[in-house]
C-alpha cells in the first residue's frame, strides 16, 4: 500500500474571519485588571460575531483554525506567535455564538495554531478556518501531533 503524498492533495479553501486593523487585542504579557480584560473579551467576542454573520461564513462541524497576528508597521521587535491566544479564544467563541462552529472543544475544533504575518499599519488579527470534513486524513495527521505519550498505558 502506498501512502498519498500530502502535498498533491487537493486542500479545501479556508475561510478567513479578518478582525478590522486596529481592534484592541489581548497579549497573554498583558497584566490587566480582570474587569478590564472582560471588557476587551467581549468586544472581541461580539466583533467576531458580528463579522461572522456579516460575511456569511459557512457553518462547519469540525474545523482547524490558524490565526495569524499581523503586527503593526510602525513595531520592527520580535514577536511570540503564541502571545495573542487570549484574542484568538474570544474571536473563536464569537464564531461559536454566530452558530459557525457548534462548540470549540477538542472534537470539534483542531487549534488554535498560531503565525506571524507580515506588518499592516495599526496591526491586525486574521482566522483562517478549515472544514476537516473536507479535508484528507492525510492533510489532518501533518497537522495533529501523536496525543499519547510513548510507553503510556491507556
Amino acid at each position: 500500500m502506498t501512502i498519498p503524498d500530502p502535498i498533491h492533495i487537493p486542500r479545501p479553501t479556508p475561510q478567513r474571519l479578518e478582525l478590522p486593523p486596529g481592534t484592541l487585542l489581548i497579549n497573554a504579557n498583558q497584566n490587566i485588571h480582570w474587569r478590564d480584560r472582560s471588557k476587551l473579551v467581549k468586544a472581541l467576542r461580539q466583533t467576531a460575531w458580528a463579522i461572522a454573520r456579516r460575511d456569511k461564513l459557512t457553518a462547519l462541524q469540525r474545523a482547524h483554525i490558524a490565526y495569524v497576528f499581523h503586527p503593526d508597521t510602525k513595531s520592527d521587535r520580535r514577536r511570540d506567535s503564541g502571545n495573542w491566544s487570549p484574542s484568538a479564544k474570544a474571536a473563536i467563541d464569537g464564531l461559536v455564538d454566530a452558530g459557525i462552529l457548534p462548540d470549540d472543544n477538542h472534537t470539534r475544533l483542531l487549534g488554535p495554531d498560531p503565525r506571524i504575518g507580515d506588518p499592516v499599519p495599526r496591526s491586525q488579527l486574521v482566522l483562517w478556518i478549515t472544514d476537516l470534513d473536507q479535508m484528507h486524513p492525510e492533510h489532518i495527521a501533518l497537522l495533529n501531533p501523536p496525543t499519547t505519550l510513548p510507553g503510556a498505558t491507556t
